[in-house]
C-alpha cells in the first residue's frame, strides 16, 4: 500500500455483511458480540501496525493503577501529531457513515452516534507484565451527554504467541463463566454491546518479550439516551470485577 492507497468502508460490501451476522450477533453469550478474523484487508491492518507509535511516543499516556498496568493511550486527535496520515484516515473512516450504518444494522442499536474525540478510545498498546482487569467500561459520556453502547477493538499484532496471554476474556454478569477467550492476532476485531455488565478484559499479565506489545485500536460508540440498564446503573464509571481464580480463599 503506498501514500496514494487509501481504504474506505463501501456500503454494499458491509451492509449485507452486518445483516448476514445479526442474528449471531444478537444471540451471543454472555451479551451480544462477535468476532471476526481477517476483518480488514490485509494491506490496510498490515500499514495500521506498522505505523503504530512506539512506546516512547510523546502522545502516549500511562496510568497504572490496581486494575491495569503498562497500558498506554491517547484520548484525544488534537494529540495525534507524528502519527502517520492513514492511521489519522482509518480513525476517522470508523465514525463515518458507512461504517455506523453497519454497526446499527449488526447491532440492531439505531442512532448510533460515533466519537471524533476518541474519549478513552483510539490507539492503545499493553507493555510487557501488563495487564487489564475483567471491567465493564463506564457507560456514560458527560461531556456530549450520551450513553455509551457498543465496543470495537481491532488488534494489530504479529506474530503473537498463544503463551504471551494477553487473550480477551468475556464474562457473564454474575463472573460465574468466561464464554469467549480470544487472543489479540493481527486482523481480529471484536465487537460487543457496552452496558454496566459487559464484563471484559484481559487479566492475567503479559509474557510476551521485551520490545513486543499488545496494540489494538479501539473504538466507542454511543445513542441519546438508552433503554438496556437496570435503574440506578444507567450512567456509571468502570466497574472491576476478580474472576473465581482470582479470589483468595
Amino acid at each position: 500500500m503506498t501514500d496514494n492507497d487509501w481504504f474506505f468502508f463501501e456500503a454494499d460490501e458491509w451492509l449485507d455483511k452486518a445483516a448476514s451476522l445479526h442474528e449471531q450477533y444478537t444471540g451471543a453469550e454472555p451479551f451480544p458480540h462477535i468476532l471476526f478474523d481477517d476483518f480488514l484487508p490485509e494491506a490496510v491492518t498490515t500499514r495500521l501496525m506498522s505505523s503504530f507509535p512506539s512506546v516512547n511516543y510523546e502522545g502516549f499516556k500511562q496510568h497504572d493503577n490496581d486494575y491495569q498496568k503498562n497500558k498506554q493511550g491517547r484520548v484525544q486527535e488534537n494529540y495525534f501529531r507524528g502519527v502517520d496520515h492513514f492511521v489519522r484516515h482509518m480513525l476517522n473512516e470508523f465514525n463515518g457513515m458507512v461504517f455506523l450504518d453497519f454497526l446499527e444494522r449488526l447491532t440492531g442499536i439505531k442512532g448510533l452516534i460515533g466519537d471524533p474525540h476518541f474519549f478513552g478510545g483510539a490507539m492503545h498498546q499493553i507493555l510487557p507484565g501488563g495487564k487489564l482487569d475483567v471491567h465493564a467500561d463506564f457507560n456514560y459520556d458527560a461531556r456530549r451527554d450520551l450513553d455509551r453502547r457498543i465496543n470495537v477493538l481491532l488488534y494489530l499484532n504479529q506474530p503473537w504467541q498463544e503463551d504471551w496471554g494477553g487473550h480477551l476474556e468475556l464474562w457473564d454478569k454474575d463472573m460465574s463463566k468466561c464464554h469467549l477467550r480470544a487472543a489479540p492476532l493481527f486482523n481480529r476485531c471484536v465487537i460487543f454491546n457496552t452496558n454496566s455488565s459487559s464484563f471484559h478484559g484481559h487479566p492475567d499479565p503479559l509474557t510476551c518479550p521485551d520490545g513486543v506489545t499488545r496494540k489494538s485500536i479501539a473504538l466507542y460508540y454511543y445513542t441519546v439516551g438508552r433503554d438496556d440498564e437496570p435503574e440506578g446503573m444507567h450512567r456509571t464509571r468502570s466497574i472491576w470485577k476478580k474472576r473465581p481464580q482470582d479470589i483468595e480463599p
